[in-house]
């Protein structure tokens, strides 16, 4: 036998593959066996030469499993965010050239399994970016160019009621009168505060309104509700001056047949929100609301700010908790009322009659909650998951959620720069990881209780583990969107959502949605009572939290950190392999590196849009703990200073100090062609000039007019409201600020000139300043490059009815070294006046 093992090359494969314990001796202990050993350097070096195999065999196994189809919504949103965030974007033809070198690339590389994925994954970011392409031809949203008053009359699609019994309507526009529009908007959204006949969704509308196209970024790099307002259809923003009335005339026929069927959703979405309100009346029913028909104008600012500052303003977006909740609800009680019936219950496969008559319940809950983009995700992953019941497949799988993403991404692809889409897909991305991790994880080593207490206590452990689990979860994947988006991060959430989702799981949506089935037999009111009272215990935990602090707020990060912490979720969440640990690493390193990293050098000098809201940072005044913005407004318009505050982390604004003397001259009369004498614009000259030598380096000094400050560095700062003040201003300090409209593109002296007109095309600018004796300043704009289809508004001129060209401010180091500068320093000062008369 020994004879033929050492002969029998088969019998050598065999002993060399069978276990130690059936071919090998018995080893012998009484005397220790020497092991070679290695260093902890070769055993390094000898893991990283093995480990580019591993990874090709992790990748294999992924792509075996199929689970690199998580990343098809990847690709294409990758695509689409590009596109939009791209200065110039490739042109449609030069996309179209792309696709069929795309697909003869993968025809070619179907040989090999990496080739071929590189390939898919580039066809589908070039398909996401015609998607971008696409959608924004097809919007062609017409945005007005600059605020006017005029009388708008048109038809009411959508309205909301606000807290102090103000209506927000949003209105398809038919006519202008007084003055007549040459480019006027296709929707606007007015807002009416005075007492009127509320019109009907459907029904026509008129009144004089005051109409301003939406806003751009408050800073660069932030949040542009223009981009916002292009792909919701509205092209302007306002309010009624007086009560809107109802014109004249017959209601309008509507020819589109969707048109028809969406005013029908949106008239029953009010009634519903009015009986809730009937029944429910404050903020009860206003929380009501917003869960049900996420009407959530109607909420007051205490309460909306004490469930934004608690972490639990999401449960007033219809989002994926909502949705999960209701079909969950009507699911399991449809399936255990058939169980009832035992032939029934035999015969049929209740199952699957629950999940049809689920799937219903949240289509008519999507279609009365006005389809917002957190509604129709919650609503496809849901209806995904229910026909994945009905075809006998898993109902919680990262796969649904990637076909629920792709659908989204396919049908509306401006989206995927949201907080809203971004937001549910992470939480729903890393839930469905995080259970699919509790699952594989052993189980507990400790008998099962047999008696009802230690039952009860287990399941109470439970409830409160999945509960604390789910918010840590939640709140931890979404906490990078919630910083980048709102600069802002709840600091109690975890215990908010602690205490208020067993609240709303197991009081607020049953007794909801109890109510919405009773409501059309008139058997609503109690079960909305029910709901009322949970939802007044959850406003106590939102006013008990919000009252323990505020929000920390997480100032502007660069570019990269985004970026790198979303690609390191995906890896942690779509991979099931040791794949997913190079995304722990990837996030571990960007936090690392985002806390120790010095900070980007604060700008010296903020400028709105407008130019009427100046800031720069105060190093003198301190007011309790962070930073102190000084402002030359006395009282800073609130949706700016919102921005302002959390994005530079800002901890106090510090009004101007407001000076009685010296006045300056009264405005000329431009109308009637009357400008200042000499004396005039030298008193003008001097006033300022006055000003600007009192000036304090911490706060601005103002007087009727103008304000001035003292920065770094000696530079000086003066911002005027008035447009014949421009010249004398450009004489007597460094950088001029005018917040009004003017020709004038700069001053001829060697400083920096800004108006209303040139930050048109720029949006909002932060300046750094430079070494003042060669005037080197830096400024960086929020718009930058062409103008896109939601910028292009900006360089529209009403009086030629043509696209001006862009005269922007260009970021970077500028000198103001012109020759109209040396002539002056040659010849002598020039005449301000001259200034106002380009």
């Amino acid at each position: 036998m020994v004879h033929l093992r050492e002969n029998n090359p088969d019998i050598e494969g065999e002993a060399l593959r069978a276990p130690l314990g059936e071919f090998a001796p018995p080893l012998r202990t009484d005397h220790p066996v020497s092991r070679p050993t290695r260093s902890r350097v070769a055993r390094l070096n000898e893991r990283l030469r093995s480990l580019p195999a591993e990874i090709r065999i992790a990748a294999g196994k992924e792509s075996g499993q199929g689970h690199l189809f998580h990343f098809v919504p990847v690709c294409i949103g990758l695509g689409e965010v590009v596109w939009f965030s791209l200065p110039v974007p490739p042109s449609t033809m030069s996309l179209l050239a792309l696709l069929p070198l795309s697909l003869i690339a993968l025809w070619f590389s179907l040989a090999g399994t990496n080739r071929r994925v590189l390939c898919l994954a580039a066809l589908m970011v070039v398909a996401g970016m015609l998607l971008a392409d696409a959608e924004t031809r097809r919007m062609a949203t017409i945005i007005l160019d600059a605020p006017v008053v005029t009388t708008v009359t048109g038809v009411v699609e959508r309205r909301e009621a606000g807290a102090a019994g103000e209506w927000r309507y949003v209105i398809r526009l038919s006519a202008t009168a007084d003055p007549v529009l040459r480019r006027p908007p296709q929707r606007i959204s007015l807002l009416a505060r005075s007492r009127h006949g509320v019109v009907r969704i459907g029904d026509p509308i008129t009144g004089r309104a005051r109409l301003s196209p939406p806003s751009g970024p408050a800073l660069p790099g932030m949040n542009d509700f223009a981009f916002q307002s292009y792909f919701a259809g509205i092209g302007a923003v306002g309010f009624f001056l007086g009560a809107p009335e109802r014109p004249s005339i017959a209601r309008a026929a509507e020819s589109d047949l969707w048109t028809q069927v969406d005013q029908s959703l949106f008239s029953l979405r009010d009634r519903i929100s009015d009986r809730i309100h009937e029944v429910l009346p404050g903020d009860t029913g206003a929380f009501a609301a917003s869960i049900i028909t996420g009407e959530r104008r109607s909420m007051s600012k205490e309460a909306t700010d004490a469930l934004r500052l608690s972490g639990l303003a999401h449960i007033t977006a219809i989002s994926g908790l909502n949705m999960a909740l209701a079909a969950g609800i009507f699911f399991v009680g449809l399936r255990a009322l058939l169980s009832l019936f035992p032939g029934m219950a035999q015969r049929y496969p209740v199952k699957k009659i629950a999940a049809g008559g689920a799937l219903l319940a949240a289509t008519a809950y999507v279609l009365i909650s006005g389809y917002q983009v957190s509604a129709l995700r919650a609503y496809l992953m849901t209806a995904i998951m229910l026909v994945a019941v009905l075809i006998d497949r898993p109902a919680i799988s990262l796969r649904n959620l990637a076909v629920a993403a792709t659908i989204i991404l396919i049908t509306q692809p401006s989206a995927v720069m949201g907080p809203s889409f971004q937001m549910s897909f992470a939480a729903t991305a890393a839930l469905i990881a995080g259970y699919a991790a509790w699952r594989k994880a052993p189980r507990s080593i400790w008998p099962a209780p047999t008696s009802t207490y230690g039952k009860l206590a287990t399941f109470a452990a439970k409830f409160v583990g999945g509960t604390l689990a789910t918010s840590l979860i939640g709140g931890l994947s979404t906490a990078i969107f919630a910083v980048t988006h709102f600069h802002r991060l709840s600091t109690h959430g975890l215990e908010a959502n602690l205490a208020a989702m067993p609240l709303i799981s197991i009081i607020v949506m049953p007794a909801g949605f109890i109510a919405m089935l009773a409501m059309p037999f008139g058997l609503d009111a109690p079960f909305f009572w029910i709901m009322g009272g949970g939802l007044d215990l959850v406003l106590v935990v939102a006013h008990t939290v919000a009252g323990w602090g505020e929000a920390a707020f997480i100032p502007r990060q660069p570019t990269w950190f985004p970026v790198l912490v979303v690609v390191a979720l995906l890896l942690m969440t779509l991979l099931h392999t040791g794949l997913r640990h190079g995304g722990t690493v990837l996030l571990v390193v960007t936090l690392a590196a985002a806390f120790l990293r010095s900070g980007e050098q604060p700008a010296d000098l903020l400028v709105s849009e407008d130019g009427r809201m100046v800031g720069f940072w105060s190093q003198q005044e301190r007011v309790g703990e962070g930073r102190v913005l000084a402002s030359n407004r006395k009282r800073p318009p609130a949706f700016l200073f919102d921005q302002w505050q959390p994005a530079l982390a800002a901890g106090h604004h510090l009004p101007p100090s407001m000076e009685s003397a010296p006045v300056l001259p009264p405005p000329a009369d431009w109308k009637k062609e009357e400008t200042w004498d000499s004396a005039t614009i030298q008193l003008a000259r001097q006033t300022l000039e006055q000003l600007v030598k009192t000036a304090k380096t911490g706060r601005f000094i103002c007087i009727r007019g103008a304000c001035a400050a003292k920065l770094v560095d000696g530079w000086t700062v003066l911002t005027v409201d008035r447009l014949d003040l421009a010249g004398p201003a450009c004489d007597v300090a460094d950088i001029v600020i005018l917040g009004a409209r003017s020709r004038m593109k700069g001053c001829r002296s060697t400083a920096t000139f800004l108006s209303e007109t040139t930050l048109r095309a720029s949006g909002a600018v932060e300046i750094r300043l430079g070494a003042h004796h060669d005037k080197t300043i830096e400024i960086t704009p929020a718009l930058s490059g062409p103008p896109r289809p939601w910028t292009i508004h900006r360089l529209y001129d009403w009086r030629t009815g043509e696209t001006a060209r862009q005269h922007g401010i260009d970021s970077g180091a500028m000198k103001d070294k012109d020759s109209d500068s040396e002539t002056e320093r040659k010849n002598g000062p020039h005449n301000p006046a001259m200034h106002v008369r380009q």
